[in-house]
């Protein structure tokens, strides 16, 4: 009897080695398996590079005085939440080089005391025929519908800067966060 578990042991062990390998690497700060987030020192950097360039962002009369306008209700789903999302029309060039410090939209929640506060910056971009746009050395979601009348198919990328997503660094949805 010993000797049948000490081998079903040994294979539960074999068998968790090898499914642990066959796992994307994950990062050092706990995302989510399915969004290894920022594991690259690269990477890390460009993450860096869009945290430092969003911070006169928290308040967002600043993103306002900046170019961003309101586009719509806050975006929600069993997923967790996006937020309201504020695009600066100016930022939104198809094709273009990416630039971690201009996102073309910032995505905004309630805090604590109600007001706005920065959760994300997206990096959005319609579909013209272009290749996957890429932040750094991270593609885009999509092509994908707009999610809303009017929208048009697109690529886009978020990057949780303001609020921490337990889902990763650039999952969609925030579990953590609601509308």
């Amino acid at each position: 009897m010993r000797t049948i578990h000490r081998t079903i042991a040994a294979t539960l062990v074999t068998a968790a080695a090898v499914t642990l390998s066959a796992l994307p690497a994950q990062a050092h700060d706990g995302e989510h398996p399915l969004d290894p987030g920022p594991t690259t020192p690269e990477m890390r950097r460009v993450v860096a590079d869009v945290r430092a360039a969003t911070a006169r962002f928290h308040d967002v009369d600043a993103a306002i005085a900046a170019g961003y306008v309101p586009a719509g209700e806050c975006a929600a789903s069993p997923d967790g939440a996006m937020g309201f999302h504020y695009v600066n029309p100016a930022l939104v060039r198809p094709g273009a080089p990416v630039d971690p410090a201009a996102p073309p939209m910032l995505t905004y929640g309630p805090s604590p005391s109600g007001e706005l506060r920065l959760w994300s910056a997206e990096f959005f971009e319609p579909d013209v025929g272009q290749p996957v746009p890429m932040l750094g050395t991270r593609p885009f979601d999509g092509p994908m519908p707009g999610h809303e009348p009017g929208m048009p198919t697109h690529y886009d990328l978020h990057v949780w800067v303001g609020a921490h997503n337990p889902a990763g660094v650039f999952t969609p949805f925030n579990p953590a966060v609601s509308c």
